[in-house]
Formats: C-alpha cells, structure tokens, sequence
C-alpha cells in the first residue's frame, strides 16, 4: 500500500470521525434569571427635579437600548476628543486584543489535529560493520553510505470526541477573551468619562474655595478697620484671620487631587504624565443626560461582557469535563510511511530501493493509579466552580444595574436639598455680614455662617457631580452598547519594545472582524 493511500483512506476518515459522537456533556448556555425587574418595588418613571444646574429631572426608559458611544450624552467634545484618544491608544486595551489573538490561534492550533500529520524525513549515513560481521549490503563493503528519504503519515481517530471538545474548550477561551476585551473597553471608556467628572468636580471645587477665600479676605479687611476704629476687638481680628488660614488650608490638597486626576487622565489616554491631554473639563461644561435606558433583566445577561465571558469560561469547563473522559476510552492511532534506502542518490528512487510500512495501534489505559478518574472528578469540580462564578458574575450586574437606579433617584433629591441649604445659608451669611458691618452682629455668628456657607457650596458642587458620575455608571452597569458596535473596538497594534513605537499590525484582520460580527450575530 504506498503512502498516496494511507494518507488518503485517513483523509476519508477523518470527517467520518469527526461527525461521531463526542463524550461529555453538551453545553446548554444559562437561562435568564426569573426576576422582572432590578429593585424590590418599581421604581419611579423620573427623578426629582430642582430649579439648578443638573437639576433635571431624568427618566427610565424601560427596554430602550444604549448607544455604542454612550459617552456623547453628555454633549463634551472635550470629553468626546479625549475617550477617542484613549480607546485609540490605551496599552491595557491593546494587551487585551492581543490575548485575544494568543486565544485564537491556541484554537486553531488545536483544529490542525483533525488532520493526519505528514512529515518528510531525509537521512544520509555512513557506517562501518565490524569485519566479524556481514555486511548489510549486496556489495560487501564494511564501509558505505546509507541514504533514506520517506514520508511520514500519523493519524489519530478522534473517535470518543477528545479532540473536539478540546477544541470545543479553547473556542469557548477565544469567544471569553473576545468578551473580556470588550470588557476592558467597556471599564477605559466609562474610566476615562468618571475621571473627567471628577476632574470637573474638582475644579468646581478650587473655583467655590477661592469664592470663599475672597468673601473671607473681604471680611478680614472689614474687621480690621472697625479694629482700627475702635469697633471691634483684637479677638475678633485673630478669629477672622483663622477662618481664612482654614479656608486656604483646604486649597492645596484639592489642587494636588487635581494634579492627581490630570495624571489619571494621561494614563487613561496611554500617555505620560509629561504629555497631559489639552482637554480639560468643568461642569459648566457637561450635560446631565435625562433620558436613561433601562435594558430588560432578562437583555442584560446577554449585555454585560463580564457575564458574556463568565458564560464562556463555563463552556469551556464543560467541555473540558469530555476532554477527561474521552481520555479514559482508548484511543486509536494509524500510521504509514513510504521511502527510499539506498548506498547512493542516483540509485535512491530506483524500484529495488522502494520500502512502506503501514501500522495501526489501539491502546487503552488499565491502571494508572487513578490518575485520570480524579483528572475527571477535577474537571467536574471546576466546572461547578465555573457555574458558581458565573452565577456570582450574574448577581453582580443586577446588584450594579440597582445600585445605580437608587443613587441616580436619590442623586436628585440629594441636589435639591442641597441647593436649599446652600440658597438659605446664603442668605445667612449675607445677613451676618450686613449686620457685622453696621456693627450689630455678634462676631461668632459670623463666623458660624460664613462655615455654613462654605460647607453648604461644596455640598452643592458634590451632588452636581454625582449626578453625573452615577447616570455614568448606569451606563457602565448596563453594558454600554458595545453590541452595537460593528467589529473589534479598535484596530490592533504591534509594540516594539527596543523604540517604545506602535506601529499597525501587520495581518489580515478581516478575519477577526468577520469573527466578531458572527459572534455578535
């Protein structure tokens, strides 16, 4: 039989194999949980809503789907400019597309083994027997050359499915990691959005401190002419001057927080701190989106990248629990060759120098010390770990989905109470110091106001940005649309580690966005 045919008959059986049956179980993925809506009672349609910046009132709109760059809501082009600019170079991001691929190529690796392996093997010797023996060849000679040329055929039937659900293992890793990168682009652009609130927050901030810093230095001049004019005494001068050394006192840690988020924000971008974005952000500056999908519970577990990948983990240990006992069945191996010995290349393809062996081989494990009866228990357990994870993965989207329906509810309230306690402080302070300038106000009730003032101006300035931060986690607790995105989030780049450059990468991708659409689809 020559080598054409053994490879033939192996290429023939191979797909009969492969449509056999594969031991294990066949994984059926989760069912949606049984619950109809995130919190205990229904929540309200809208928020609350006050006569002041961001005061909107926001609304729950229930089954409505969520953009793919839900970020423009909030009507920044710096805030647009700079997550674009992230997305665009964030290493984590790239690192996570490059696993992807490493997943990919794992599997397809693996996919080679539905083939027989042909192998081409060319030796050239030359020996000496002993003169006590004969020589191998027709000649005589102690002394001469042996050449070898063959072809190597293996082929391993697949007959209880191990290769499949191998292969069935790493897709279901491919297809993890697919999600685990979108999951990183998820957690950048929602950074990069929470980072530039906080950033604005902090800059509303320093801009309400120097506000009371220059009420309180007003102040401080205020008092120290009545001093000078008999009117007030050196204690009230000494108090005043400690409430301004208070205000200012606070002034350097908001700047270093600033200075802090400005780096955030460089990193974020896949920059130095050196190279710090141009945008910057204050709350005059964004908008509080007032219309908020809300997906169905049952839409978010297909949503959530995190529980996506969750799923696929789970598949993959499923498979892998029919990889271990696959390993316990026999297994079933052919092989073949076909070649050339000869003292001589220009006898080497001569008739008389033709040889082929063709062999098959079945074996099956008796004892091993119960080795693979506990790899099988071993993959069992892991596939319950798998399960148990997956289902605290699941439990944590609905926990962040209700956590952030309750903060934005009671965000509006929050802001409301604050801006009456700042309007009605206000008029405190305005009070205290018309009557400390007429002199009919005692100086402690000055003061008194003028740190109620200032505790109730940053409090509004605190509830304007968590407005903001908690409708951007609602986003993020949803999912943030990265299913209606065509395509990988971004195109993939090589790093050369000796220059520090990306450049673009090289292959094809028309394969991976093909494979992303079909995932999605």
């Amino acid at each position: 039989m020559s080598v054409k045919h053994c490879v033939a008959i192996a290429a023939i059986s191979a797909p009969v194999v492969v449509s056999g049956c594969a031991v294990g179980p066949d994984f059926a993925a989760p069912a949606a949980p049984p619950v109809t809506r995130y919190t205990k009672e229904s929540l309200p349609s809208r928020t609350a809503s006050s006569g002041v910046g961001f005061g909107e009132s926001q609304r729950f709109l229930d089954g409505r789907d969520i953009p793919a760059e839900w970020w423009v809501l909030f009507r920044s082009r710096a805030l647009n400019s700079l997550t674009k600019k992230a997305i665009e170079a964030n290493p984590t991001l790239q690192s996570a597309l490059a696993a992807l691929r490493v997943a990919n190529e794992n599997m397809y690796a693996q996919q080679g083994k539905y083939f027989p392996l042909v192998q081409a093997n060319f030796n050239p010797t030359r020996q000496q027997t002993p003169a006590a023996l004969a020589s191998p060849l027709a000649s005589g000679g102690d002394v001469f050359n042996l050449i070898t040329a063959q072809v190597l055929v293996t082929y391993t039937f697949d007959t209880w499915g191990l290769n499949r659900r191998t292969v069935e293992s790493l897709q279901a890793l491919a297809d993890s990691q697919r999600f685990q990168a979108e999951a990183a682009y998820l957690t950048l652009t929602s950074n990069v959005v929470l980072a530039a609130i906080q950033e604005a927050a902090l800059r509303g901030q320093i801009d309400a401190t120097n506000k009371l810093i220059d009420i309180n230095s007003k102040m401080l001049d205020l008092v120290r002419t009545q001093f000078d004019a008999g009117y007030a005494n050196r204690n009230d001068v000494a108090l005043q001057e400690a409430s301004l050394a208070q205000i200012k006192a606070t002034l350097p840690p908001l700047r270093k927080a600033l200075a802090v988020q400005r780096n955030l924000l460089s990193t974020l971008a896949g920059s130095f701190p050196s190279q710090e974005p141009t945008e910057t952000f204050k709350l005059d500056n964004l908008h509080l989106p007032t219309n908020l999908p809300v997906s169905l519970p049952a839409q978010l577990i297909r949503q959530r990248p995190d529980v996506r990948a969750a799923e696929e983990q789970l598949h993959s240990a499923s498979a892998l629990v029919g990889v271990a006992v696959a390993n316990m069945l026999p297994s079933l191996m052919i092989t073949a060759n076909r070649g050339y010995t000869a003292a001589d290349l220009a006898s080497l393809v001569a008739g008389p120098s033709i040889f082929w062996t063709v062999a098959g081989n079945a074996t099956q494990t008796l004892f091993d010390g119960f080795s693979l009866l506990h790899t099988e228990r071993s993959a069992k357990a892991a596939y319950q770990q798998a399960a148990w994870a997956y289902r605290n993965t699941v439990i944590t989207a609905f926990q962040n989905v209700a956590d952030s329906l309750r903060a934005i509810q009671n965000d509006a309230d929050t802001l409301r109470a604050a801006s009456e306690f700042e309007k009605a402080a206000k008029v405190s302070l305005d009070l205290a110091q018309l009557q400390m300038k007429t002199g009919q106000a005692n100086f402690l009730v000055l003061l008194t106001a003028q740190v109620t003032y200032e505790q109730a101006i940053l409090q509004v300035v605190t509830a304007e940005a968590n407005r903001l931060s908690d409708t951007a986690a609602l986003f993020l607790a949803l999912g943030g649309g990265w299913w209606n995105r065509v395509g990988p989030p971004v195109p993939e780049q090589n790093f050369n580690v000796a220059t520090g450059q990306s450049t673009p990468a090289a292959n094809d991708r028309n394969w991976l966005v093909e494979w992303w659409t079909d995932l999605h689809n």
